[in-house]
């Protein structure tokens, strides 16, 4: 089972986005790159922000995704809601859970930050294995969204 390298997801990632400022561009190229980096990775996408307290689907990799999620349910819009990175080992246990796909067993779902702090949307990773996800995933997804839409690139 292939596991992400990190620095050398950071590093393509960088390459590729380099000079982009379009959102969308921007989601797709990180979408891509993220699904194939990872077997655990089963749906990669992002659900941007397109209205008051909504989230619609923007670019991913998998299944269908929901259309649209309000920030008041599911662990997407709680990301959304609370600005804080959602490590969900057990979709079933999490309240208000979105079935979006029946075989999704953990969750990882991290808020997407443009310049000024302003929430773009969040980064939604959904796996068919249970506790697939850990801190180490998340500090490092954060990382590199930072990096590509913050233009905090790191030295």
């Amino acid at each position: 089972m292939k596991h992400v390298d990190y620095t050398t997801l950071a590093q393509t990632v960088a390459a590729l986005t380099e000079g982009e400022d379009d959102v969308v561009a921007l989601m797709a190229t990180l979408a891509c790159e993220v699904h194939h980096a990872d077997d655990r990775f089963d749906w990669t996408g992002f659900y941007r922000v397109t209205g008051p307290q909504m989230l619609k689907i923007g670019p991913y990799q998998g299944g269908h995704g929901c259309l649209d999620i309000p920030f008041a349910r599911g662990v997407c819009g709680a990301a959304a809601r609370t600005g804080v990175v959602q490590l969900v080992p057990d979709v079933d246990a999490f309240p208000g859970h979105i079935a979006c796909a029946s075989s999704t067993r953990s969750e990882l779902v991290l808020p997407v930050f443009g310049a000024g702090g302003v929430l773009l949307g969040v980064l939604d990773i959904d796996s068919n294995l249970p506790d697939a996800f850990s801190q180490a995933d998340a500090d490092a997804l954060t990382q590199i969204l930072d990096s590509v839409f913050n233009n905090k690139h790191p030295a």
